[in-house]
């Protein structure tokens, strides 16, 4: 009894396996099939009919999934013309169209994957963590982004943009395939608790309320010195003509 119902286990399985894996592949075959017609309209006269890339556009294989879910649910690519900086503007394309697109790139070479939603959902985190997640993007991000992740200006006409409106995912996304002349941060460089902390962060900055005032591009102490400068050196400049002035007039 007990050989023949080992025997009907393997039967049932040697039925039921193949089916369920011929199946997901066929899906994404389909997918993927679906993901070249949209590369080759719309990127492939950058990319190249298969990706390897041209002088316009740089390769996609190994970029994977994610990159494409950035560049294009950003609205980055497909570029009108060449540029510094490819904008963030509203995308042409819809979600099931991205991912068709993401998944025909990342079957041409393995790459980062699209990220699941508990990877860079940062609900639920302690202060601790939001405070560390803010010496964090302190340290590796604000260079760029500045204090409060509004952006700022990089060299040869490029910037790094404002932080404000984007959502979790793409910030993921950036971290980990490093668009433009961002750097790539991995898992081993930075883990997605990391990651986790700094969007967080952003989130919790970005909540509060504006209270009024000059925000000086959220720069801090940098801009609030330099106009502070400005105005008291332009001032002592004022009173030091108007006293020359005066004087002279008394001679």
């Amino acid at each position: 009894m007990l050989l023949l119902a080992l025997v009907l286990v393997g039967c049932v399985y040697a039925l039921v396996s193949p089916a369920t894996s011929s199946t997901a592949d066929t899906n994404v075959s389909s997918q993927a099939a679906a993901g070249k017609a949209i590369f080759e309209t719309n990127c492939s006269s950058c990319h190249g009919m298969n990706g390897e890339g041209t002088t316009q556009g740089p390769s996609l294989a190994g970029v994977g999934s994610a990159s494409v879910d950035f560049q294009m649910g950003t609205g980055r690519m497909p570029m009108a013309r060449p540029e510094a900086q490819a904008p963030s503007k509203r995308t042409a394309f819809t979600d099931e169209e991205i991912a068709q697109v993401a998944a025909y790139i990342a079957s041409l070479a393995p790459g980062p994957s699209i990220p699941d939603s508990e990877q860079y959902t940062a609900t639920g985190l302690s202060a601790e963590e939001i405070a560390r997640g803010g010496e964090l993007f302190r340290t590796n991000c604000s260079a760029c982004h500045a204090i409060d992740g509004r952006g700022g200006a990089l060299p040869n006409g490029s910037y790094a943009p404002s932080l404000l409106k984007t959502s979790d995912k793409h910030i993921y996304e950036a971290m980990r395939t490093g668009p433009q002349q961002m750097p790539v941060f991995s898992k081993g460089a930075m883990t997605d608790q990391d990651v986790k902390e700094i969007i967080a962060y952003l989130s919790t900055i970005h909540s509060e309320p504006n209270d009024g005032g000059f925000a000086l591009g959220g720069l801090g102490p940098i801009s609030e010195g330099l106009w502070a400068w400005i105005i008291g050196i332009g001032a002592c400049v004022v009173v030091a003509v108007w006293l020359a002035k005066k004087g002279a007039r008394a001679r």
